[in-house]
């Protein structure tokens, strides 16, 4: 029985999230199944984070212990050979026996991806959001400085009954304009459930000034979830990176 770190991309369109669901289809339980096939025995797979329904990932990282003869190239190989074209594993590595793919990992980088251009471009459509006004960068990037740093998001999670801490710190907020795209890059120590989509939803109400900087801050030291801005759709988003020692 080995341990294997995997590194994982997926198109999350059709999917109820990463983590395992009865008698829905997630990714999770999509690899679980290949894996324990292939294995002959269940095997749980472990990932750096949960996705939600509909969000992307260029770059998951998980481990499941394994008993096989196959060497990596080749798990990697029965794992892309069976699993639907939507999800694709790009590498198989042998780990630590102590390696896991939730608790060690020290960072994340996840990107949103909006469209504000004149002609919709169809074959990136599962994968933006389609703005109907134009934001003001300028005013979105000075709102990004008030969520930048550590501080507690509670009001920026969709779970009320989270009863675990709910601080954490996001050292990197980049807003970038390509075109018609509009790109959010957010790097952190780790995101509450919807943490994400909500700040690009905030973000984009600074841009159409809606919000002001001001209360964004009220936003961050206030009981009321309804202070912050909306929570962005997620085919827009995709996890890119996972950071690890």
């Amino acid at each position: 029985m080995k341990n294997y770190k995997m590194l994982i991309e997926y198109d999350g369109t059709r999917y109820y999230g990463w983590q395992r669901q009865p008698n829905r289809s997630t990714v999770q339980g999509k690899l679980e199944a290949v894996l324990s096939e292939m294995c002959g025995r269940p095997v749980e797979v472990i990932g750096a984070g949960r996705t939600d329904a509909g969000v992307h990932a260029r770059g998951m990282t998980a481990n499941a212990c394994l008993e096989t003869t196959l060497a990596e190239e080749e798990i990697r190989d029965y794992l892309n050979r069976y699993l639907p074209d939507d999800i694709g594993v790009l590498q198989v590595q042998e780990a630590s026996p102590r390696f896991h793919a939730r608790y060690n990992a020290i960072g994340k980088t996840y990107r949103y991806t909006c469209f504000d251009g004149e002609v919709k471009p169809v074959f990136d459509r599962k994968y933006y959001t389609r703005l109907e006004e134009r934001p003001d960068m300028e005013l979105m990037r000075q709102a990004a400085e008030v969520l930048k740093g550590e501080h507690d998001f509670r009001n920026f999670c969709m779970n009320p009954r989270m009863k675990k801490s709910t601080v954490r710190k996001v050292d990197r907020i980049a807003i970038e304009r390509e075109g018609g795209y509009l790109y959010f890059t957010f790097h952190g120590t780790g995101f509450l459930q919807n943490m994400v989509r909500i700040m690009v939803g905030t973000l984009l109400e600074a841009g159409c000034g809606r919000m002001t900087a001001e209360q964004i801050a009220e936003a961050l030291n206030t009981e009321e979830r309804k202070k912050a801005g909306p929570t962005a759709p997620a085919q827009g988003l995709c996890l890119m990176s996972v950071d690890y020692d």
